[in-house]
């Protein structure tokens, strides 16, 4: 029998012993004499060697009786992402796990979307992550319900909501098996004021270049959805009869975590919101393994030391980010920019109140732009048939962004779609689905910066010279896009573009 991933021992017990937050989420230390687990960075005394025990995550920490530890809070630690890499069909359980599939089905339900028995899935979990199905999402919700009573002043009926349980009873029942006490006990010294944003901290494993994401993304947001400067990224979202925002920055004090404001009308809108904020500014990520990868590269290994915690920018919406990228298709990022405006401006479900200065639309549904006419916009006829298209096919079912699916199986779903091609669905996988081995291999900046020669790569050469990058051919897309753009030449002053 398999045992669940874990470092070497050695390297958990240094980490621990010297609190060395890159370990922070990759494991996490039970103290048997006292029924505690806790992170690799707890400011607590160590605890002697004899009684510690090593679990890979916290679910398994719980399952053999653990506690989570009140001091250095593992509800903050950042997940784990190596455990949702590759196509077995534990990853795609995962990803179905975190993208809230058990809080509305079952665990046949789920096993049936990866292909196999349950009790063959509960099985391979036990195996490999240490925990069935069941138990990791309860200590997801938990664990979350635990970062809603202590940093905020949210009713404990509204924390059950907003983590997935639909009886206060339950919950309250559940929270205290796992944390033996009451929720309410957290509620001593709430530190927000009813009614006033949520504030959350959102951890992650240093390096992580915030402002370069920032960078990435301001260059393509869309006045009236989102604001984007050097300091913060806000954003505004549905439905529109009740929307909500948010507004994401650096922590204060420089500790290793973003600061979240939220006001979100609906609680139970709440986690979706936080999981899909830390997979669009890549909280999870294992910055020092993607770095063993590229540091011996002749290409990847000095952009890496120049920029060590560039990470993988995702998107908001699965829909937004593809109407981009066929927008993007041969033409720059200030002109896809620009179109993508005007698609807004015109199609955009207007806010009757803004909910935050600046934000005051939605961006179009598929169903909005599924039977719009395009090119009142200045889009070419075949553009506009492929977004039109596009928009049809998820309406339809034909394509979708669910988190079960392979790579392979994405890009080939996708490229049957006139209009679409493997650059673009690479594209999307990548912003999309944040889907770590992503590669637009036909990219002509990629093909040019993966070589020192002159001429550069062709698709073919480039997809076999990648192949050493795996599994995380997307963040060598970042950094060689980021490594062409420091070469350029500062473009020269424009005058703002009008939208239509």
């Amino acid at each position: 029998m398999s045992e669940p991933a874990l470092p070497d021992v050695t390297i958990c017990e240094q980490a621990r012993l010297s609190r060395d937050a890159r370990f922070d989420g990759l494991f996490f230390t039970a103290v048997s004499s006292t029924g505690i687990y806790c992170r690799p960075v707890c400011p607590a005394p160590t605890p002697k060697r004899e009684n510690v025990r090593y679990y890979a995550n916290a679910a398994a920490a719980e399952a053999a009786g653990f506690r989570p530890c009140l001091r250095c809070r593992p509800e903050l630690a950042p997940g784990n992402d190596q455990w949702q890499h590759g196509d077995h069909v534990v990853a795609r359980a995962l990803k179905l796990i975190e993208a809230g599939v058990l809080a509305e089905h079952s665990l046949e339900d789920l096993a049936a979307r990866v292909g196999i028995g349950a009790r063959q899935l509960r099985r391979l979990f036990v195996e490999r992550v240490g925990a069935p199905p069941i138990s990791v999402h309860t200590t997801r919700r938990l664990l979350f319900a635990k970062q809603l009573l202590t940093e905020t002043a949210l009713p404990v009926t509204e924390v059950a909501l907003a983590s997935g349980f639909r009886s206060l009873r339950r919950f309250n029942a559940a929270f205290a098996q796992a944390n033996r006490i009451p929720p309410r006990e957290l509620r001593r010294h709430p530190r927000a004021a009813p009614g006033a944003a949520l504030v959350l901290r959102l951890g992650y494993r240093p390096p992580h270049d915030f402002p370069a994401l920032l960078a990435f993304l301001r260059t393509r947001a869309l006045p009236g959805v989102e604001l984007v400067d050097e300091d913060s990224y806000a954003r505004v979202f549905g439905p529109a009869d009740a929307p909500g925002w948010l507004r994401l920055s650096a922590w204060p004090d420089g500790a290793h975590a973003l600061q979240l404001q939220l006001h979100c009308p609906q609680p139970t809108q709440l986690l979706g919101v936080v999981t899909r904020l830390r997979r669009m500014f890549d909280l999870d990520a294992n910055p020092q393994a993607i770095a063993d990868t590229f540091r011996h590269d002749a290409c990847l290994g000095p952009l890496i030391e120049r920029h060590p915690g560039l990470r993988l920018p995702g998107g908001w919406d699965g829909f937004e980010i593809a109407v981009r990228a066929i927008l993007g298709q041969q033409i720059s990022v200030a002109a896809a920019r620009t179109l993508a405006m005007r698609i807004v401006q015109r199609w955009g479900e207007p806010l009757s109140a803004a909910p935050m200065a600046g934000l005051d639309r939605l961006f179009p549904t598929p169903a909005a732009l599924a039977q719009a006419d395009l090119r009142d916009i200045g889009l070419t006829a075949a553009r506009a048939a492929t977004i039109s298209g596009v928009a049809q096919a998820l309406l339809d079912g034909r394509v979708d962004f669910s988190a079960e699916q392979t790579l392979d199986e994405f890009v080939a779903r996708w490229i049957a779609l006139p209009g679409i091609g493997e650059w673009t669905a690479h594209y999307i996988a990548m912003r999309a689905l944040s889907n770590p081995d992503a590669f637009p291999a036909a990219d002509l900046i990629l093909r040019r910066e993966a070589t020192t020669d002159a001429v550069p790569l062709s698709t073919k050469a480039l997809t076999e010279r990648a192949n050493a990058w795996r599994p995380w051919r997307a963040y060598a897309v970042i950094h060689l896009w980021r490594g062409a753009s420091e070469a350029l030449p500062p473009p020269r002053k424009r005058k703002p573009e009008a939208i239509a």
